[in-house]
């Protein structure tokens, strides 16, 4: 073997054995009679030491041509270190050394190799192989192992068992944009890459596999941000014979038990679960973070009539609280004025309420509404003298969603969003379709196989926009970290969502006649859930890019810039597949 240790488990114990070590040099320093190397692997650093007088004169000048980034193996007796370093699991010895030999030799590496490093997001995407050398993203990789490895055991033992379905599948017209792949064998035909194994893990509940789940690659084509990538992985999960609480005991036992074992942190009580309705009512998101409070306070009661036009011709006016903010300088407010009046977040103005500490009170809408008028709101806020009302007036849903926008930004301010507390919940009751108002037609909030609320069936052809979804997702900390729903089995129903979904039965039958010819050889209940493993991986890691835990990532645009993918094939590929390429515009 090249090896006896690795660089990251010798200890005192080791000290007078004769070792020898493979790895990459992290730093040479040369202090004239002394000479110490940091040799570095993928289980940590050892220090290296050749003193001039000491080591043969022929290793010292080898040492002293190690670059950066050397592969070398060395040889020598283990130590003990004069000056030790608490900071390193090796700090207390070091190897005096005996040969060394240079296995292969280093460019200078176009930024350096070390936890904080001098390289920007894009240099180190190209160069991603050295990247992952530093510790950080070696750390994110392990975690992302360990997860890996206890989401298995902890489903093993819950009788799951893991089936690999197709990653070549049929497109299908509902959700995001599919990644097509032309087949050679059937010209102008295409597979595509699934944006998830749905149909097929409810084939295999068909198939009596009443406890499946895969830790699955999927690939959705849409724009892109710090939660996204173009090709993701989830845990893929379904089940046989279960009900909505089945599901959610089930899998609220695997993120207790992955919080347990990955980072020691036990929940004594269950999740808290909140409908749809009430997350857009006091959040105004169906993914809340209930790390802190500012839930939303409607004001529609109290202010129409006054003479103010902005609230007299609202659809909605709500507002939050924020404690011990009063003291909000005139350009800190505007600042959160231009904030929600991004178009991003939409909304056309900002209204405040000053509740001083000596208990007066000062608004931006003064000219409308005298202090008396104003306590009431501060009332109905229950807020404390030395808080700040925030209040946004408009279209229900835009404005629900910009206060939520805006919660979020005044607990960045405050500090309230600590990355170190976990606060799980279950939404219920989503809606099960909605209306897009471009194409007239609805569509599935989830997906076409999600079972409507038992009790809502018959609203499918009375008043479909009331139908509610037995569907669930699970949120931590404001992210969304998996989502499932309790499945149509029943074919006639099934045919009933197609056709509330605007599908003729042909369009149906071809794209998913397959499984509604499966149901008729005796499907079961079923239902399941899909947690978005990236997602949960870089929640555990403290980050709120999912990139830093994926070993090879695409930037923003979807580009791999350290093989140059996506990038053209040859005419002859093109030519074989019966493809021509049409650029953009013509």
């Amino acid at each position: 073997m090249y090896r006896t240790h690795t660089c990251g488990e010798l200890t005192l114990n080791s000290v007078g054995e004769y070792v020898t070590l493979c790895g990459w040099v992290q730093r040479v320093r040369d202090k004239g009679g002394l000479i110490w190397i940091d040799l570095r692997d993928r289980y940590g650093i050892t220090q290296l030491i050749l003193e001039e007088g000491k080591s043969n004169q022929e290793i010292i000048d080898k040492a002293k041509k190690l670059g950066r980034e050397f592969v070398v193996k060395v040889s020598g007796n283990v130590i003990e270190r004069a000056s030790k370093n608490p900071k390193m699991t090796t700090g207390d010895i070091e190897i005096f050394v005996d040969t060394i030999e240079i296995v292969n030799q280093s460019k200078l590496p176009p930024f350096t190799i070390e936890d904080q490093t001098d390289g920007g997001d894009e240099l180190r995407m190209k160069y991603r192989y050295l990247d992952l050398r530093r510790t950080p993203v070696k750390n994110n990789l392990m975690l992302r192992h360990r997860i890996a490895i206890e989401t298995r055991n902890y489903l093993d033992k819950q009788n799951f068992i893991e089936v690999e379905t197709p990653v070549l599948m049929k497109s299908t017209p509902e959700g995001a944009r599919d990644f097509v792949v032309p087949s050679r064998m059937s010209p102008g035909e295409f597979y595509a890459l699934p944006q998830s194994p749905q149909t097929f893990k409810q084939l295999l509940m068909v198939a009596g596999f009443d406890c499946y789940y895969q830790i699955v690659k999927c690939f959705r084509d849409e724009d892109l941000r710090a939660d996204r990538q173009p090709e993701f992985t989830q845990i893929d999960c379904e089940m046989s014979f279960v009900d909505q609480d089945d599901i959610l005991n089930t899998f609220e036992g695997l993120i207790k038990y992955l919080f347990k074992t990955v980072k020691q942190i036990e929940f004594a009580e269950i999740f808290p679960r909140m409908t749809f309705d009430d997350a857009m009512r006091f959040y105004g998101s169906d993914k809340p973070d209930i790390r802190f409070g500012m839930t939303f306070v409607e004001l529609n009661d109290l202010v129409r009539g006054f003479g103010f036009k902005v609230f007299d011709e609202a659809e909605l006016i709500v507002g939050i609280n924020v404690h011990g903010c009063a003291d909000y300088t005139r350009k800190q407010i505007d600042q959160l004025t231009e904030f929600v009046k991004k178009p991003q977040i939409g909304a056309s103005g900002l209204i405040y309420v000053r509740y001083n500490i000596d208990e007066t009170v000062k608004s931006s809408v003064d000219k409308f509404f005298n202090e008396e008028q104003l306590k009431k709101w501060v009332h109905l806020f229950n807020s404390k003298p030395g808080d700040l009302i925030l209040i946004l007036a408009g279209a229900s849903l835009l404005t629900r969603k910009a206060l939520g926008s805006l919660r979020l930004e005044m607990a960045d301010r405050l500090g309230l969003r600590n990355p170190d507390v976990f606060a799980p919940l279950w939404v219920v009751d989503f809606p099960l379709l909605e209306w897009d108002e471009e194409e007239m037609r609805y569509f599935a909030m989830h997906h076409p196989f999600t079972s409507p609320k038992f009790n809502d069936i018959d609203l499918l052809d009375t008043d479909p926009s009331k139908v509610h979804a037995n569907a669930y997702d699970l949120v931590i900390n404001g992210v969304e970290i998996g989502g499932g729903s309790i499945r149509i089995f029943d074919k006639l129903l099934q045919q009933k969502m197609f056709q509330v979904l605007g599908f003729t039965q042909e369009e149906a039958q071809n794209q998913f006649g397959f499984l509604m010819n499966a149901f008729e050889y005796g499907a079961p209940p079923h239902g399941g859930i899909a947690l978005g493993f990236d997602r949960l991986v870089s929640l555990f890691g403290g980050s709120d890019s999912i990139r830093d835990f994926i070993a090879f990532p695409k930037n923003n645009a979807g580009r791999d810039v350290m093989i140059d993918a996506p990038s053209q094939i040859a005419k002859k590929q093109l030519d074989e597949l019966g493809l021509i390429v049409v650029q953009k515009g013509k």
